[in-house]
């Protein structure tokens, strides 16, 4: 990453004093510890360090929060070494061609096993179904002006889904795909659960879609219960005698039984939502903080 700011200072498309900042968080290893050692010996490299875990998206609000009053643009990459940092070189061309905003999207997804390469391809089709609006393919490597991150500070919600926050945002913006490299070291973090609960929480917090879904289903099962009840009804007056039905009878009460609980479901994310929202509970706290 050091030697990327070298190459944007020497094409003039970045400040000498430019510095990159490793944000830890929370973690119980060595990490911090190292995070010092960089700071040693280069001041370039600067990091903050959150007092507990709050996960990939607080961390990461909170370095785009740390930088917002000290830079023109700032980039945000994932330390798994998949995002191809050369690419920063053509954000930056784009953030000086007048982009706000620009989207670090993979240009294919051949490194994925076939499973996650359907898996993520099916997340990004949910999300859109449901409404929400989210970048096709790109995941948190991004840059951001200043003026970008200012309107991000004004978002104050606490279940964070900065995918589909800064979309919202409306500035000027432009993708750049760049190849994702094979992970070095380590498992994904986002296996088929987590992505799912991602996914879950993105859509409670942007759309009211499933809960309008469930009204119309509601409306349609009640458009059947009275096809069927003057059937029944028909049945009754007309026919020497009705079937016991005990199988479609059973199959009613499953089908229903499941709707019911999956609708309770959906309406509970929602209340947990509100419930979350409504307490203002800071998002993050940062414990150490290496500047100078």
């Amino acid at each position: 990453m050091l030697g990327v700011i070298t190459e944007l200072v020497n094409q003039g498309l970045a400040k000498d004093d430019s510095y990159i900042l490793l944000c830890n968080d929370g973690s119980t290893d060595r990490t911090w510890e190292v995070i010092e050692k960089f700071h040693m010996r280069d001041a370039a490299v600067k990091g903050i360090s959150l007092a507990h875990n709050r996960g990939h998206q607080n961390v990461l609000l909170a370095g785009l929060m740390t930088v917002k009053d000290h830079c023109d643009a700032a980039v945000s990459i994932d330390a798994d070494l998949q995002d191809d940092p050369n690419a920063i070189l053509e954000m930056v061309r784009k953030f000086h061609e007048g982009k706000e905003i620009v989207y670090g999207v993979r240009s294919s997804r051949d490194t994925d096993t076939w499973f996650k390469r359907n898996t993520a391809h099916a997340f990004y089709s949910f999300q859109n179904i449901m409404g929400l609006e989210t970048v096709y393919d790109h995941a948190d490597y991004r840059l951001m002006s200043n003026r970008a991150l200012e309107l991000l500070a004004q978002y104050g919600e606490s279940n964070l889904f900065l995918r589909g926050i800064i979309p919202q945002i409306g500035l000027d913006n432009d993708i750049v795909t760049y190849a994702r490299n094979e992970r070095v070291a380590g498992e994904s973090k986002y296996p088929l659960a987590k992505m799912l609960s991602f996914s879950i929480d993105g859509i409670t917090s942007f759309s009211a879609r499933p809960m309008r879904w469930i009204f119309m289903t509601g409306l349609l099962l009640l458009a059947v219960d009275i096809v069927v009840a003057l059937y029944v009804l028909v049945s009754y007056f007309f026919s020497d005698h009705i079937s016991a039905g005990w199988a479609s009878l059973m199959l009613s009460i499953w089908a229903l039984g499941s709707m019911i609980l999956i609708a309770i479901g959906i309406v509970g994310e929602y209340i947990g939502k509100i419930f979350v929202e409504v307490k203002h509970r800071p998002r993050y706290a940062i414990s150490d903080k290496l500047w100078d």
